[in-house]
């Protein structure tokens, strides 16, 4: 199956679909099977990260894949232990050599650290490697503005891309708008919440049901009209088909406005406040 999601240019030029896969603790033969299956569903981003010890996974289920590789977007990211420029420097190469790639599409730091205070140093790091053709493309996750602006204030380049949390309890309202602004893509982790309590808000439930679609649809098309990328993780090959089958239909205003209504002041699902949380 060829991939039918929509894509967005990005402040780079390069071009990303709307829906992604994450590939959290999809590891070994069974990871690579079910990130194998993914790609076959249309999937063309596929979401990894250093500390999530599964780059290895996601290469072998590319060259299990009969799509091309250069039709499939690879993202991994940086942990915080290797901000310092020169570790930054051998961990992209040694997270190619893992996944017996030649280059990533997209490589992120995974959060700022700003106590350690050497992202500037790790971004610098990802400039350079960009230059010397080991990444396609450039950015962070779980970035505050004062931290972006702090990268563009000292290295005049921003990120094409933060990933953050983002869900219905988180909708991030503020730093979509500095994204926006700042022609920056705004990329969701955790898309789906707690699948749990999800299921259980009535809200969403009214909403699914007039639209004849599960929850999970209603909320990852609920992120499309926000105009965030979401990167959902499903082990069922049923499930990653679902997930995509969102752009046949479209929330109302009103609808929009109720599921961003359920965000609480802070929604966050693990408590990785990124002005304080340190990531190693």
């Amino acid at each position: 199956m060829s991939s039918q999601i929509p894509e967005i240019t990005l402040n780079d030029g390069m071009k990303v679909p709307m829906l992604g896969f994450g590939t959290y603790t999809l590891n070994g033969n069974q990871g690579a099977q079910r990130i194998h299956h993914a790609i076959d569903a249309g999937y063309r981003l596929i979401d990894s990260a250093y500390n999530y010890e599964n780059e290895g996974t996601v290469g072998e289920a590319v060259r299990r894949s009969s799509v091309p590789r250069e039709q499939l977007l690879i993202t991994s990211k940086l942990p915080g232990r290797y901000h310092s420029y020169d570790k930054a420097v051998t961990t992209i190469q040694e997270s190619l050599y893992r996944a017996q790639l030649d280059y990533y599409d997209f490589y992120l730091i995974h959060l700022p650290n700003p106590k350690q205070d050497m992202y500037v140093e790790a971004w610098q790091a990802l400039i350079d490697a960009k230059k010397w053709g080991l990444i396609r493309s450039i950015g962070v996750c779980n970035f505050l503005p004062e931290h972006i602006e702090r990268l563009q204030k000292e290295t005049d380049v921003l990120p094409s891309i933060n990933q953050v949390e983002l869900h219905p309890y988180f909708n991030q309202e503020e730093q979509r708008m500095f994204h926006e602004e700042h022609h920056i893509a705004t990329q969701s982790w955790s898309p789906l919440a707690r699948a749990k309590d999800i299921l259980e808000e009535d809200v969403l439930q009214e909403i699914a049901s007039e639209h004849n679609k599960s929850i999970s649809q209603v909320v990852l098309r609920w992120h499309y009209q926000l105009g965030t990328i979401a990167i959902p993780r499903s082990s069922s090959p049923e499930r990653q088909r679902e997930n995509m089958a969102i752009f046949d239909f479209s929330l109302s205003e009103t609808e929009m406005t109720k599921i961003s209504a359920l965000t609480l002041s802070d929604g966050r699902l693990k408590d990785q406040d990124p002005a304080v949380y340190e990531e190693f």
